[in-house]
């Protein structure tokens, strides 16, 4: 048998000395193996790190709050005049346009009150006309009247004069009630929270109706102070609504120019209530910023007190 046919069998054995350096390298992926987690974990860190960067850049050039809520005027009607309600032509949540009847108030009272002030502007324009042509023709006779006659019929026919303006006020007021008994509703919109039913008897300034004015819904988005910096008025802004995906776009229109402070009100004695805080704890104060609606996605229903997320795209600033 060869020597080059014996030197594989050597290397097998153990207690030759080619078999060292194998037993030598066998520790070196073991090491790799280690080494790999902590290669792993600075990475998710790094990462980690660069993703909240970026958000909190996002954050602070895009200002956004989940502390939204959607807003609107609501007209409250009262009647002005006092009687029964004869027609009431709408109901609960009902969509109205402006001039609509929203209810009608026995109206025989009123008429007949028109039809006695028109009687009586008749009649004290009637006597007002005479004690003129009267204290006219007085001055005419010159001589042959006394200035004392002159001056009695002159005031006759200035206070008939008074009289028949004052009925001329009164059929104006009349007519005026006249007109209020048809309460019509001053904008478009839905009405809400209907206290009245036909047949109610309604007493002068009792709230019964009132109607949620379409046309003007917006959003107040609660910004954190520290942001507020970045933000201008016609900075578009976008905004999404609980339960709705689709998105609402419009611009700001406002920032508000104060907010309620805790501190400020006084206690019973007059003095200034304090609250304690935390020193190292600073919150920031959230102050609400107008968005007006340029564009509500036909299916999305608006209600006043729905949340919104809002963020506002602030425009570049201008070089200077």
């Amino acid at each position: 048998m060869s020597t080059a046919e014996l030197r594989p069998e050597k290397a097998k054995s153990a207690g030759s000395p080619e078999a060292v350096p194998d037993v030598a390298a066998a520790p070196a992926p073991q090491h790799r193996i280690r080494i790999l987690p902590v290669l792993i974990t600075a990475i998710v860190v790094a990462i980690a790190a660069i993703l909240t960067w970026l958000m909190w850049t996002t954050y602070m050039g895009t200002p956004w709050t989940r502390d939204g809520r959607v807003r609107v005027y609501v007209v409250t009607i009262a009647p002005q005049i006092a009687g029964t309600i004869t027609e009431l032509p709408v109901k609960d949540d009902q969509f109205v346009h402006k001039g609509d009847l929203l209810m009608l108030i026995d109206p025989t009272d009123f008429k007949i009150a028109v039809q006695v002030a028109q009687a009586a502007v008749d009649q004290t324009k009637a006597l007002a006309d005479n004690a003129q042509v009267e204290a006219e023709r007085r001055q005419k006779l010159g001589d042959w009247a006394s200035e004392e006659e002159r001056q009695t019929f002159m005031s006759r026919a200035m206070a008939a004069q008074a009289t028949h303006q004052q009925a001329v006020a009164n059929l104006a007021q009349a007519q005026v009630n006249l007109k209020r008994t048809r309460i019509e509703s001053p904008v478009n919109g839905y009405v809400t929270n209907l206290q009245a039913q036909l047949g109610d008897y309604v007493m002068v300034g009792e709230r019964r109706i009132s109607v949620v004015n379409s046309d003007s819904f917006w959003i107040d988005g609660y910004f954190e102070e520290t942001v507020l910096g970045s933000i201008r008025i016609g900075d578009p802004a976008r905004a999404k609504l609980m339960g709705y995906s689709d998105v609402i776009t419009g611009h700001v229109v406002g920032v508000a120019r104060g907010i309620d402070i805790a501190n400020a009100s006084p206690d019973e004695a007059g003095l200034a209530k304090v609250d304690p805080i935390f020193t190292w704890v600073r919150l920031a104060q959230r102050v609400p910023v107008r968005i007006a609606l340029d564009h509500v996605p036909p299916s999305i229903r608006l209600i006043a007190g729905q949340t919104a997320t809002v963020q506002i795209d602030p425009a570049p600033k201008p070089a200077r």
